[in-house]
């Protein structure tokens, strides 16, 4: 919770990007902490600092958790509620800038396809956006 009682902000982000072979692809990264998260999938992303929009944040995190230059787009899904202190807001974003994403705090990246949404082990909250996802994902 905020000094103020509120709830910490937590942006996330479905990257898509369209491959050579023309298959939409999502941008998920394997957590590493903390333990009981650890090995779990999730959209990138992190805290929004105070007087920062979601959009500013989420460029922000992006850039340092990716080391990749972002767009965000429109939002995806509803607010996700962390426990009792936290939301999660989920926007579809774009890579501006050319090459993969770095390694910084995950130990794995993948582009995953609709078809392989399911072959990942979804970090609890982002669970309910994946079928949203496929939708976004289709051609």
């Amino acid at each position: 919770m905020t000094p103020d009682g509120q709830r910490v902000a937590v942006v996330g982000a479905a990257l898509v990007r369209t491959g050579a072979d023309g298959v939409r692809r999502v941008l998920v990264s394997r957590r590493t902490d903390p333990p009981h998260l650890a090995g779990f999938w999730e959209f990138p992303g992190g805290k929004v600092d105070s007087g920062e929009t979601d959009a500013e944040a989420l460029v922000r995190e992006l850039r340092e958790e990716l080391l990749l230059d972002t767009a965000v787009e429109d939002r995806l899904g509803d607010d996700l509620l962390i426990g009792d202190t936290a939301v999660l807001r989920v926007y579809l974003a774009r890579v501006l800038s050319d090459g993969e994403p770095a390694l910084v705090d995950h130990d794995a990246h993948r582009w995953l396809a609709a078809h392989e949404l399911d072959d990942v082990a979804w970090i609890p909250v982002d669970r309910p956006l994946v079928d949203l996802l496929r939708v976004v994902l289709r051609p």
